[in-house]
């Protein structure tokens, strides 16, 4: 799986950052969901890969990046902290102005990223999210059941981390199959791979510290943007699963109006695991969208 693409490891102040690279012209950024890892990625890249050059990194955490000690607030987990990764991992290989592809947890850290760079990030694709702050603001019963996980994994260590780590194959079967589309878009190489990676040491801590982290210091920053009226300011595509839960619980496109100065969006016809669940279409939203950013100056 993805073994046209290079694998590569960096350090940032301690803790490793695994990804693959490859494919050639403007550098893209790709960044995975929960709990998964780069492997989304594998149904698209090598169509994307003929027009970008693509960096796809594990989250710390995730796949195979580093679990880090955490504190009190959970800042190893911020998004500001997953960001700077991101932005390490693009300097590796020489890109210090880039565009984004990003999915989930994935796609909050661009987020993060965009604000915090903003002259590095050219233009942005976020793939079924809607801003952290209005999601847990509007959240309601209907969300609340159907992205249970958000509320589970923010618990006191060492409850959440103790249950997933009693059957992390299971975890990652549930929290998937109990989506849209069931198990089935998923190739067997795929889950095979996420299954692997959520039964690493340390994997249910770096997860759940991620939600920790979005649910406490992810939400002071984000408050920070809005009281200093920080609005995002490149091109930004918002796409969603219109059989997913986002779209049916969030005006998607109002609220990333509201943190953004340029948006446009649509539903995908799918569920939440748009990059494995509608590959063909994202890949054509993601080619006319990203071929654009040669018209973009810094």
């Amino acid at each position: 799986m993805l073994d046209d693409f290079i694998p590569f490891d960096i350090e940032r102040d301690g803790v490793r950052i695994h990804g693959r690279a490859g494919g050639q012209g403007e550098p893209l950024l790709l960044l995975h969901g929960h709990p998964q890892t780069h492997a989304i990625w594998h149904r698209i890249a090598p169509t994307l890969a003929r027009h970008f050059t693509l960096v796809m990194v594990d989250l710390r955490g995730y796949g195979d990046s580093g679990r880090p000690p955490s504190d009190a607030e959970h800042r190893p987990y911020s998004k500001r902290e997953m960001a700077q990764d991101a932005m390490a991992a693009m300097r590796h290989h020489g890109f210090d102005r880039f565009g984004v592809l990003a999915h989930d947890r994935g796609a909050r850290v661009a987020h993060r990223l965009a604000m915090d760079h903003p002259a590095a990030v050219a233009r942005m694709m976020l793939l079924d999210i809607a801003p952290t702050l209005a999601m847990y603001k509007r959240t309601d019963l209907a969300f609340a059941s159907a992205y249970w996980h958000w509320f589970f994994l923010i618990q006191p260590s060492p409850l959440p981390e103790a249950l997933i780590e009693s059957d992390p194959v299971r975890y990652v079967r549930s929290t998937m199959g109990g989506r849209y589309a069931g198990l089935g878009p998923f190739a067997p190489e795929a889950m095979a791979e996420y299954e692997r990676c959520i039964s690493r040491p340390g994997s249910a801590r770096g997860i759940c510290e991620d939600y920790r982290a979005s649910a406490g210091i992810d939400l002071v920053h984000d408050r920070e943007d809005i009281a200093a009226d920080r609005r995002l300011a490149q091109p930004l595509r918002v796409l969603w699963g219109a059989h997913g839960v986002v779209g049916r619980c969030f005006d998607v496109l109002a609220l990333w109006r509201e943190r953004a100065v340029q948006v446009s969006g649509a539903p995908l016809p799918c569920g939440h695991y748009i990059p494995e669940e509608a590959p063909e279409a994202l890949a054509a939203e993601a080619l006319r969208f990203f071929n654009d950013s040669k018209e973009d100056t810094p």
